[in-house]
């Protein structure tokens, strides 16, 4: 079984990580340890009609952003990697330049120093040359950058088939296998 943290931040874009959420749990095969901000908890609510409950039970272990001392902190806690989805860009600029102040970027520092798989999904829009500064950094430092960017080669009707891409997206990055009707099949 593999083993992922996922942490949420306060950026907009809380749909991708509850489908996300919904997705490992379906499969049984990760084991999810979740972290999320004060402004993710907000989102949450404003963006979607999941309490904070129901989304806790989509994860095997939940942690408070400010628990510094929580297994995900340490780079002896094993795992196969971490996603932020979505990721603020404070958030990023935290990770970019080491900034541990909670769990979320802690965790993320130690998946750098660990060398495990990171990935970051950032919602802003547009981005400064400080946002796209501080990703090119994460970028170089190994961690893999899945902005939501929507595909239309799939001919998406609605927008849980554009999330369901992302999902699909984010999955694939650590190599979790998902059913997916949507993959380019080529000209």
């Amino acid at each position: 079984m593999k083993r992922l943290i996922v942490g949420i931040t306060g950026a907009s874009g809380t749909v991708y990580a509850v489908e996300l959420l919904k997705k490992l749990h379906e499969l049984k095969t990760v084991e999810v340890h979740l972290v999320m901000s004060t402004w993710a908890k907000k989102n949450l609510a404003l963006e979607t009609t999941m309490t904070l409950k129901q989304l806790q039970e989509l994860a095997d272990y939940t942690y408070n952003i400010n628990d510094q001392g929580a297994t995900i902190a340490s780079g002896s806690f094993l795992n196969d990697g971490m996603v932020i989805v979505p990721a603020s860009m404070k958030t990023v600029a935290g990770i970019a330049y080491g900034f541990g102040d909670n769990l979320i970027s802690r965790a993320a520092d130690v998946t750098i120093k660990e060398q495990r798989k990171l990935v970051i999904v950032p919602r802003e829009t547009p981005l400064s040359v400080i946002h796209l500064e501080n990703l090119t950094k994460l970028a170089r430092l190994g961690a893999q950058i899945v902005p939501p960017i929507p595909a239309f080669y799939n001919h998406p009707q609605t927008i849980q088939d554009l999330v369901d891409h992302q999902t699909m997206k984010i999955l694939d990055a650590f190599q979790i296998p998902n059913e997916n009707d949507h993959r380019w099949e080529g000209d």
